[in-house]
């Protein structure tokens, strides 16, 4: 499908990304948490255009950025600080072993992981690529907040500005909802580009039951989980799973 994720993959769209989502304490929180560890080799896994990962870079630490989404890996390599990062235009399965002290997945970039397949090899890739004792920190939110209820043309539009001046107009629905799975499109109307750009995608709202069952299955030993961006516990936060786990060897 050829609106499939475009906000990661059009190129106008991949501004309206950058101008639609600032440093906010959702990146606080993965920076802090990162900067526990002074200087770590850092995996930022979905590092899409970069955000974290070249703050991550410019704290001293050696990151590595991957994302399949080319678009959104040229926007990163054009930003300030780009040539601290080594960059890798793939998935989870092109991860070198033994290679990092911490993984991130951020942005809940492990709800784009939608079949159990997908998501079992994305976490043996990350336990394979990490050091004995390396660290997994990622998003996902919770299906208890139903967040999704918000996905609608009213509650989630808003206007941004891009880098260029142009005004763009954004707005979310929900499309399908299958399970654990919510199928969704983002509209943009956006100054100068004539008709409406979409993009569809579809995120996995796994249960705390599931996920603690898949990492210990990939090897992971679950050592936090918060429920908001200021470590408050699970169901008492932002409708979160923040999930800190240990590869265990």
């Amino acid at each position: 499908m050829r609106d499939r994720d475009a906000e990661f993959n059009h190129p106008v769209l991949v501004q309206v990304y950058d101008a639609q989502c600032l440093w906010g304490r959702e990146d606080q929180l993965f920076f802090d948490l990162a900067a526990e560890t002074p200087g770590t080799r850092v995996l930022d896994l979905g590092c899409g255009t970069g955000r974290i990962t070249l703050r991550l870079a410019a704290a001293g630490h050696r990151v590595t950025g991957v994302d399949p989404a080319h678009v959104s890996l040229e926007a990163a390599r054009r930003k300030p600080g780009a040539g601290e990062v080594t960059w890798v235009e793939g998935t989870a399965a092109d991860l070198p072993a033994a290679a990092f002290d911490l993984a991130l997945m951020t942005s809940h970039v492990a709800q784009f992981m939608t079949g159990d397949a997908e998501w079992a090899d994305a976490l043996t890739a990350l336990r394979r690529s990490l050091l004995p004792g390396g660290k997994l920190i990622f998003d996902t939110r919770d299906p208890a907040a139903r967040d999704w209820l918000a996905w609608n043309p009213v509650d989630s539009r808003e206007t941004v500005v891009l880098q260029d001046g142009r005004g763009a107009d954004l707005w979310t629905e929900v499309t399908g909802l299958y399970g654990e799975l919510v199928t969704f499109v983002h509209h943009y109307r956006i100054d100068g580009e004539g008709a409406e750009l979409r993009s569809v995608s579809t995120l996995r709202f796994r249960s705390e039951e599931t996920l603690r069952g898949s990492l210990e299955l990939a090897g992971f030993e679950v050592i936090q989980m918060f429920g908001g961006w200021h470590r408050q516990p699970v169901g008492q936060g932002d409708g979160e799973f923040i999930v800190v786990a240990r590869a265990m060897f």
